[in-house]
This record gives structure tokens, sequence and C-alpha cells, in this order.
């Protein structure tokens, strides 16, 4: 029986493409480095920060990576949330989903993910949320979804994962929990969607709710 729905951010909870892509090309032109090319912008959009940087700085070995990592420290990530959009359906899913299951968060994002649910005001939904910087190992290393098992004391057949990314089958595949994938059939998953509302139509959902 379901009892546990653990969410990604980029790519489930917000179309953040547009944001990534801002924000990483800022900072390479915060130190006169060219703009990032479609494969980067892909990288950026499954990777967390640390392997993104490297990545995207790789062929600078000149670069003060100390330099840099002082200047993003300093970095309002505020200013990028306006090129965050949310997925229409989503808070209409968490308001049909909040009192039947636990609601939780595993991301790639490190200290950006809590300013970003308080700005588009949906901290209050999730009780668990584990980032690349909380988690032992970040994504697609299976802690973090670990982590949120022993919290709210789930079996792993128990919880399901919402992600659109091959980090997020490898992250899920890694402890064996059911993969929905949102937005991409090339994913290896139990189920396919396009949206949120889908999910509501799909087995696991359709079963008896536990009561907490």
């Amino acid at each position: 029986m379901l009892k546990l729905i653990i969410f990604d951010c980029d790519g489930v909870l917000f179309d953040s493409k547009n944001a990534n892509r801002a924000y990483y090309n800022h900072l390479l032109q915060a130190f006169d480095r060219p703009a990032m090319d479609e494969a980067e912008v892909e990288y950026v959009h499954i990777h967390n920060v640390h392997e993104s940087i490297s990545h995207i700085f790789r062929h600078y070995p000149d670069q003060d990576i100390d330099a840099l990592n002082h200047y993003r420290a300093n970095l309002d990530y505020s200013n990028f949330f306006k090129y965050m959009r949310m997925e229409p359906d989503l808070i209409e899913f968490i308001e049909q989903t909040r009192d039947k299951y636990h609601l939780a968060i595993s991301t790639n994002r490190t200290n950006t993910m809590n300013p970003l649910l308080k700005a588009f005001n949906l901290e209050q939904y999730f009780g668990k949320v584990m980032t690349a910087e909380n988690a032992r190992r970040p994504k697609p290393a299976p802690d973090a979804l670990l982590e949120i098992l022993d919290f709210y004391s789930c079996r792993v057949d128990e919880a399901i994962y919402i992600g659109d990314s091959i980090i997020d089958q490898q992250h899920s595949a890694g402890c064996d929990m059911r993969l929905i994938a949102f937005r991409n059939q090339k994913l290896n998953a139990a189920y396919h969607v396009n949206s949120f509302l889908e999910i509501l139509e799909l087995p696991p959902f359709n079963s008896c709710p536990p009561d907490s």
C-alpha cells in the first residue's frame, strides 16, 4: 500500500531549465567566460551545483575556483526565481494527496531548495526535504531516499518517486523504489506521465490509502 510520495524538484515541481540556464550563464559571464552550449544546459539541469560548475568550467584550468565559489556563495539566487515555472496542476495534486500520503522531496539542489519552496509557498506541504547538501551522498546514490524512508518508517514498496532524468532513474533504482517518469518516455520506469493529475489515475493511487 502506498504511503509516501517523493518528488524531484527540477523538471518535476518546476520547469527550471531557463532558471538554470540564467544562473550558470551568469556565473560564466561574471568570470568573462562564454555562455553554455545546449549540451551543457542539459548537463546542469540534472546535476548538482558542484558537478555542474566543474563541468562548465572544465575548459578553463586557469579559473580560480575559490574566487568562483566565494562569488557564488554571495550571489542571491532569488534573483533567478522569476525564471522558474511551477507545474500548473501541482497544487491541485498536492491538495488531493497531502492528507492521504506523506510528501517529501529528494533533489540535487543545495541551499537554494528551502528558499525556493518558501518563495512559492510550498514549504508547508513537505515533511522531509533532502538535498545534495544534507544527504550523505547526492543523487544518483540512493542515500536521500533511504533517509526519507527511515524518517517516515516506510518500506520501499510503500513509497514512489517522481523524477524526470536518468539521474532520477538511477536514484530510485539504487534502492528498488518505483519510479514515475515525468515527461520522459526514455526512462525505465514503472509509470510514465505528462502531468500530475495523470498520476492520480495510476494503480498505486487507486488502492485504499493509509489514514495517516
